[in-house]
């Protein structure tokens, strides 16, 4: 069984491929990365010329972006299943979703976070609209149904469920009973669970 190499730091992005990680159970090994230290080293510039964690090797592919990553595991290891079947109606939605996540959604949370001010006219071109479409994309959908692809949660939702959670938190987003309800759902899996666990350790182990 190959073993995969993953390069996170707990208190980034790659808390959410740690659960994913912990949704495929496969075997992996943990390569911790310091911001403003071996982050950017030449030896991992060579994986990831971005400098930017999280990044996973496995069998000799290096796969970076949350949602790749995330992608990737889902389809490598099928049967954790954490997509709609390739021949399910669900699948074009599922793909929708994902890429939704890594393109409107994660530029409006940017814009959001840095103020960032998104015109009338502005909102014509950029791939968000105004910052409140994408979440009000997101509402209309899971006011219907539980997860953004029907009954089945996926890995769209785990990428969804994490911004949303992190945002929330942050105080980025105001409270949102419908988004608390997803995300508890989601984060009530024995996965995400678990990879809390680990990466909280790795944070204590750090301050200690």
């Amino acid at each position: 069984m190959t073993t995969m190499t993953f390069y996170t730091n707990p208190q980034s992005r790659g808390r959410i491929v740690r659960w994913m990680l912990e949704e495929v159970g496969q075997p992996y090994d943990v390569h911790v990365m310091t911001f403003g230290g071996d982050i950017k080293s030449p030896e991992y510039l060579a994986l990831n010329p971005m400098g930017k964690v999280p990044a996973l090797v496995h069998n000799g592919t290096v796969i970076t972006e949350v949602a790749a990553i995330c992608t990737y595991l889902a389809e490598q290891f099928p049967q954790a299943g954490l997509a709609p079947a390739m021949d399910s109606p669900a699948r074009g939605g599922y793909y929708r979703w994902l890429f939704f996540v890594a393109g409107p959604f994660e530029m409006a949370n940017t814009a959001r976070a840095f103020g960032w001010e998104i015109t009338d006219d502005g909102a014509v071109s950029a791939g968000c609209g105004h910052v409140e479409d994408p979440l009000n994309t997101v509402r209309q959908t899971l006011a219907k149904q539980p997860y953004l692809c029907g009954d089945q949660f996926t890995t769209a939702d785990l990428l969804m469920a994490s911004y949303i959670g992190w945002e929330t938190m942050t105080g980025l987003l105001q409270p949102d009973p419908l988004f608390a309800e997803y995300v508890e759902r989601c984060h009530n899996r024995e996965a995400a669970r678990r990879a809390d666990d680990l990466d909280n350790a790795l944070i204590e182990k750090s301050a200690g």
